[in-house]
């Protein structure tokens, strides 16, 4: 599947069609917390940085997920990624450890995606 930048809201249900072309019932994405957009399509979270970087993302803003469309409420973001790791920015772990930042991702993916 092609990596796709969203800019304008998509639906879950398209999440969910590309997640059952993937992983079944997660869909990999990048969210770039400054200019608001997120990638998805790719089989690395990897992928979706590069491509954002290329369009024009700084990595420091971006952050790696999983979206799991069946899911509800807070179940349905993870925020797991290798991207993620990165001590020099105080976050040790795969997982985004700032809640606060977690906050500002929720708030971009909310936007992006409805449903």
């Amino acid at each position: 599947m092609t990596i796709e930048i969203l800019r304008r809201a998509t639906s879950r249900a398209r999440l969910s069609a590309i997640a059952e072309g993937q992983f079944g019932d997660m869909v990999k994405a990048v969210v770039d917390v400054e200019r608001r957009v997120m990638a998805i399509g790719g089989e690395l979270h990897a992928d979706e940085e590069a491509a954002l970087i290329e369009d024009g993302s700084a990595q420091e803003h971006l952050w790696g997920i999983n979206l799991y469309p069946a899911e509800r409420e807070d179940a349905w973001i993870e925020f797991d990624s290798l991207i993620n790791v990165r001590p020099s920015q105080g976050n040790r772990s795969r997982n985004v450890e700032d809640r606060a930042l977690q906050d500002r991702i929720r708030q971009v993916v909310t936007t992006l995606v409805e449903g």
